[in-house]
């Protein structure tokens, strides 16, 4: 049984035994914090029923086996999970700013799964079983929502877990079959592929550590503090949705082009995505001088589609005409033809040369010129040729109306 707290030399022998943890936290989802799955008037009778704790470097926060019914919010400092003992522990990894300790425990009603101690001067929140299970009575859906999240957890967990285990069967058969040079040049590049979409899955975590430590300052603030600093907030709730969106693009095409991220089809209301992805560009059309004109056509049937990547190549066919015609029009329009739906995204910019449409939905392709190579990764196209060719439709770029800008155009099924 671990002690009280660890002298600095068991401390240390701890952390240099098992140097190969991850230094970060366990996998986690948007939208996890749980602060967040609470209404704002919620929010403060629940800080104030919070007390504040501090522990010294190597004081033991919990132990494997306690009873669950605390969690901490982590203010500042960092925190070791394990599980074991000294002699042989399993470090499962660590835990900072914007982190929950103990929340799967307090949820569960269950003894302690793992120990937790303080690496740094850990300054903590402490909620108390009983005053969050009267405050989730307060707001039934909000357990449904805690509900969903457990459920979400252990499902990207199992994937990870299966996919990480594929892969490693996968590259030791593949290398130990290599005979030739030309074999072990595409397994090195397939590897290196492997690596880029592990290493960026991991960038969810660190990502949502940030909007967490958001989140919890925007409770945590007086009124009169969050008023003043409310537009700082909105630009780091912006930069988060456009740095998860690019990973998730990064992850999402690798998936599709190995042909293993099957569709999810439901029966869609199309000119509702195209509401939908209008009004959060918006903002970002009215920054830029720019117009965003729908014209869809009248009784659209519904559309079996996959509406979640649908939405998403909705949005990154508008945002790249914002990024190449600001303060012009951008018109989305939507036609009936044979039995097919044709959607095309106009803008006003300055065009993509003939010679260039025949690669512009490769991976990591730009249009020539050095402005609009700033403007992105070339991922986003891609990501759209993939979505629209796994729904049986086709997508391809010509010159705008009236010869001016381009015309993004792609095709779906009425029917699936």
């Amino acid at each position: 049984m671990l002690p009280d707290k660890l002298t600095p030399a068991e401390l240390e022998h701890l952390l240099s035994t098992h140097a190969e943890a991850v230094d970060t936290p366990t996998v986690t989802e948007e939208n996890t914090h749980l602060l967040r799955l609470i209404p704002h008037e919620t929010r403060a009778a629940l800080t104030q029923t919070m007390t504040e704790h501090i522990f010294a470097p190597g004081e033991v926060i919990f132990r494997e086996g306690d009873p669950g019914n605390i969690a901490y919010l982590v203010w500042s400092g960092r925190a070791l999970v394990m599980k074991g003992t000294l002699e042989s522990p399993t470090i499962l990894g660590f835990r900072g700013p914007g982190d929950i300790l103990g929340e799967m425990a307090l949820l569960e009603n269950q003894p302690r799964s793992a120990s937790v101690i303080a690496l740094t001067d850990l300054r903590l929140l402490q909620i108390h079983q009983d005053d969050f299970v009267r405050l989730l009575s307060e707001s039934p859906s909000a357990s449904t929502d805690i509900m969903a999240i457990l459920s979400a957890r252990l499902r990207t967990a199992d994937t990870i877990r299966d996919t990480t285990t594929r892969t490693g069967c996968q590259l030791t058969k593949q290398i130990s079959d290599l005979k030739t040079r030309e074999e072990e040049l595409l397994a090195i590049q397939q590897m290196r592929q492997e690596t880029v979409d592990l290493i960026v899955h991991d960038l969810r975590n660190p990502l949502n550590i940030l909007i967490n430590v958001l989140e919890m300052l925007e409770v945590t603030m007086p009124p009169e503090v969050r008023a003043e600093n409310q537009q700082l907030l909105e630009v780091g709730r912006s930069a988060y949705s456009r740095m998860r969106r690019l990973i998730d693009t990064l992850l999402d095409t690798s998936r599709l082009e190995a042909g293993e991220m099957p569709l999810n089809p439901q029966p869609t209301d199309l000119a509702g995505l195209i509401h939908k992805a209008v009004v959060a560009l918006t903002p970002l059309a009215t920054q830029r001088n720019a117009r965003l004109l729908t014209h869809v056509a009248p009784d659209l049937p519904p559309l079996l589609i996959d509406a979640e990547l649908l939405e998403r190549v909705l949005y990154n066919l508008m945002d790249n005409a914002l990024k190449y015609a600001p303060h012009g029009d951008i018109t989305i329009a939507v036609a009936l033809q044979n039995e097919r739906v044709v959607v095309s995204v106009n803008d006003t910019g300055p065009g993509i040369p003939p010679e260039e449409r025949g690669h512009i939905f490769d991976r990591f392709v730009q249009i020539s010129g050095t402005e609009r190579r700033r403007q992105g990764f070339g991922l986003g196209l891609r990501f759209c040729y993939l979505v629209v060719r796994a729904h049986g439709g086709e997508i391809w770029v010509e010159t705008g109306d009236n010869g001016i800008g381009s015309k993004f155009m792609f095709t779906l099924p009425l029917q699936g």
